[in-house]
């Protein structure tokens, strides 16, 4: 059945209903943070951590964060209203409010919306493309998860144009980076290697967790400035979001500056990414909230 209501600021609204201003910041000037959580079992997951990292961005970009108890209200009230999700997304987007038609902004409050949306499972692997497009690791917005994704909505275009599901960055200093909504981690001589934040990346939600959860199953993980060559030189190549948990990379390749596709590998699922795998579920239906 299809969703029926969203969160606007401070209720329940039908969704064929569900408007904010033309004059909103979020829509003008993609002025606004948003975080994506998992919904399984119509429950979601990791919400105080969401929490915490939409209020870092909204902090770094300078808009007022909600107090946490309000945004998990509406939540439970968007998750009850609606059929109950088996598996997909809940989005919680802030945004400045309404200002004016251009970068300045105005005094009123900022603008909440809670939407939630059912998707399609993801299938067993997936496949990347680096592209030659870069991360700029000194921008002031590095780190937060800000509305303006237009670079990944060009870049995963692209990447699906070659028949590959998502698309990987490099930052400006040459580092690999992230994907346009995942964090990728490489398996080299039972070491588990991923990106550090001096990239550029988001601190995504599942990287953090599994990070955390490797290690405490006794692996070795770095996180430290990664060289693109290294991903045809790895084992094993996963990606990590909040939907996909923990994604294998099966194949791999990388577009030119000339949009030519080359350097293609074919991967592997692999025994460590698949036992980090099974350590992620499994300690997600431990503890919905870690």
């Amino acid at each position: 059945m299809p969703v029926t209501h969203f969160w606007i600021n401070n209720g329940l609204v039908p969704a064929d209903e569900a408007n904010i201003s033309v004059l909103d910041h979020g829509f003008t000037v993609a002025d606004g943070v948003f975080e994506t959580l998992l919904v399984t079992d119509g429950k979601v997951f990791a919400l105080d951590r969401h929490l915490k990292r939409l209020a870092k961005s909204a902090s770094g970009l300078g808009i007022a964060p909600p107090i946490d108890s309000q945004i998990a209200d509406g939540i439970s009230q968007v998750l009850a209203k609606n059929p109950k999700i088996d598996f997909g997304r809940l989005r919680v987007t802030l945004t400045s409010g309404s200002g004016p038609l251009g970068s300045d902004r105005s005094s009123v409050a900022p603008t909440l919306v809670i939407s939630l949306a059912e998707q399609a499972t993801w299938p067993e692997s997936t496949t990347a493309l680096l592209v030659p497009w870069t991360r700029n690791e000194n921008s002031p917005l590095a780190g937060l998860k800000t509305t303006s994704y237009a670079e990944n909505v060009y870049a995963l275009a692209a990447a699906k144009a070659q028949g590959f599901s998502e698309a990987i960055f490099c930052d400006t200093s040459g580092r690999l980076c992230e994907g346009t909504g995942s964090n990728i981690f490489l398996v080299k001589d039972e070491e588990i290697v991923t990106p550090s934040a001096a990239s550029g990346l988001l601190r995504g939600i599942t990287r953090d967790l599994v990070i955390e959860s490797a290690r405490d199953a006794g692996f070795t993980v770095t996180e430290r400035d990664v060289d693109p060559l290294e991903l045809w030189d790895a084992k094993e190549l996963f990606i990590t979001s909040s939907t996909r948990d923990i994604h294998p990379v099966s194949e791999l390749a990388k577009l030119d500056a000339s949009g030519n596709v080359e350097a293609n590998r074919l991967l592997d699922k692999g025994l460590i990414t698949e036992k980090l795998g099974n350590i992620f579920i499994s300690k997600r239906t431990e503890n919905m909230n870690p």
